[in-house]
């Protein structure tokens, strides 16, 4: 049943405490994207502090190598895809950790505001020999960072309804689609992830008056 492998219990030691999401990273900031409009989005966002969720690159290897010790018992899996951008990191780890071979990806692009959800393009399908893996993708593992509303899993779902859908996070709005996940945080939850993050300078709390 989809969403439910994200529940199943972890050993001791593969996952560290979530740190809270009311936490404020004071030392990072969003990096400006090509388009603009993640560091438009992420700066409404990092006004309301409380609904935004900072992940680490050492936090963020912690949960995919999380989300691979779930999905070892899933498989074996003949081939990964992975949906990019965001699935890119997530699915290094796991095919390392799984010792997968075949990776390939697709890409959808979505354009869409902050509280809104627009249209979405493939700007890249799956290749032919993954999509002839097993019956529709029976084998595959689909790898993404986030599943938010869902739009972008359900696209790739048709392409492959067979395959093994997981996620690092999820958002309840898209959790039915996925089968495996490591964390959920609510639906108006911004993820940072730490490729979207740089450090930036934090002059002193004085003012610099000696």
């Amino acid at each position: 049943m989809p969403g439910n492998s994200g529940l199943d219990p972890l050993p001791t030691g593969i996952l560290s405490d979530i740190p809270e999401m009311s936490a404020p990273f004071a030392h990072v900031k969003p990096l400006a994207t090509d388009d603009g409009h993640l560091a438009d989005q992420a700066e409404n966002v990092m006004e309301n502090l409380e609904k935004a969720f900072p992940v680490s690159w050492e936090q963020f290897h912690r949960d995919a190598r999380a989300l691979a010790w779930r999905l070892a018992g899933q498989g074996p899996f003949q081939a990964i895809v992975c949906i990019t951008r965001g699935g890119l990191v997530p699915a290094a780890i796991v095919c390392r950790e799984l010792e997968v071979r075949l990776i390939d990806t697709v890409c959808i692009a979505s354009y869409h505001e902050y509280k809104t959800q627009g249209t979405s393009a493939v700007l890249k399908e799956i290749d032919s020999k993954v999509k002839e893996i097993g019956e529709g993708g029976k084998g595959v593992l689909i790898i993404d960072d986030l599943v938010d509303t869902g739009k972008t899993a359900r696209l790739v779902r048709e392409m492959l309804p067979n395959a093994h859908f997981a996620t690092v996070y999820s958002k309840p709005q898209g959790r039915p689609l996925v089968d495996t996940f490591v964390t959920e945080v609510s639906q108006d939850t911004w993820i940072y992830f730490p490729w979207d993050l740089g450090l930036s300078f934090q002059p002193p709390i004085s003012g610099g008056k000696g």
